[in-house]
C-alpha cells in the first residue's frame, strides 16, 4: 500500500473496515483501494475490477503445539477434529475437502479464530500462509501444518492469488496501480510480505 501511494504521489490513509464492508466502502467511495489479501474471484469481479496479482498463497491449517494434528502430513489426517475458516471466503469452503472433519461455524476474524482455536473450541482453523506466520508469531502456543501439493487443499489460482479491488469502472486508477505493482520484483514481493508479518502479527 505504501509503495502503490509513494508510486501515485499520494499520501497514504489506512482505513479499518470490516471484511464484508469493504466492497462497499469501495462502491460509496470511503475508501479507493482493497489491499487485504482479497482474491480476484469471479463473484467479486461482478462488483469490482482487479489489479494484476501482488502475491501468491497457499493453503495451512492452524492448530495448538500440543494438538496431535502438528503430526498430520494430508488434509485427510483431521478426521474428528473441529475445524474451521474465515466467514464469507474460500477458506470454509475447503474444508469440505477434509474427510471426516466436524465443519465448525465459520468466524468473522482471525483473532477470533485464534481465540476459539485456544480455548479448545475448534481443534484447527484454514489460513492462507501470511496469515498463519502472523498467528504463530503472536501466539508462542501455535502452529501449522502444511503439506505438500498431492497431499494439500484442491485451489485454483483464482482463489490462491491476491489482487487490490478497485471501483468498478475506474480504469485510470487501476492503470496507476498496475503501473506501481510493475516496479515490485517478486524478491521484494516476498520480503515485504515476511516484514509485514513479524512487525504486524494478529491477535494483539
Amino acid at each position: 500500500a505504501k509503495k502503490i501511494a509513494e508510486s501515485m504521489d499520494k499520501n497514504l490513509e489506512i482505513v479499518k473496515t470490516e471484511w464484508n464492508g469493504l466492497t462497499p466502502a469501495i462502491t460509496s467511495g470511503k475508501i479507493d483501494l482493497i489491499i487485504a489479501g482479497m482474491s480476484p474471484t469471479e463473484e467479486r469481479k461482478e462488483t469490482l475490477d482487479f489489479s494484476d496479482t501482488y502475491y501468491t498463497s497457499d493453503l495451512v491449517v492452524v492448530v495448538k503445539k500440543d494438538s496431535p494434528l502438528v503430526n498430520a502430513k494430508s488434509i485427510n489426517d483431521f478426521a474428528g477434529a473441529n475445524i474451521t475458516g474465515q466467514l464469507n471466503t474460500f477458506h470454509y469452503d475447503v474444508i469440505d475437502q477434509m474427510e471426516g472433519v466436524n465443519k465448525s461455524t465459520a468466524l468473522e476474524t482471525f483473532p477470533a479464530m485464534i481465540v476459539a482455536l485456544r480455548s479448545g473450541k475448534i481443534d484447527g482453523y484454514i489460513s492462507e500462509r501470511p496469515g498463519a506466520l502472523s498467528a504463530v508469531a503472536a501466539n508462542d502456543d501455535l502452529t501449522f501444518v502444511e503439506f505438500d501439493e498431492a497431499n494439500g487443499f484442491q485451489t485454483s489460482v483464482e482463489d490462491t492469488s491476491i489482487a487490490v479491488g478497485v471501483k468498478k469502472g475506474n480504469t485510470e486508477l487501476l492503470d496507476q496501480v498496475n503501473e506501481a505493482l510493475s516496479k515490485i520484483s517478486e524478491d521484494e514481493r516476498q520480503s515485504i510480505m515476511e516484514e509485514a508479518v513479524v512487525n504486524q502479527p494478529l491477535g494483539e
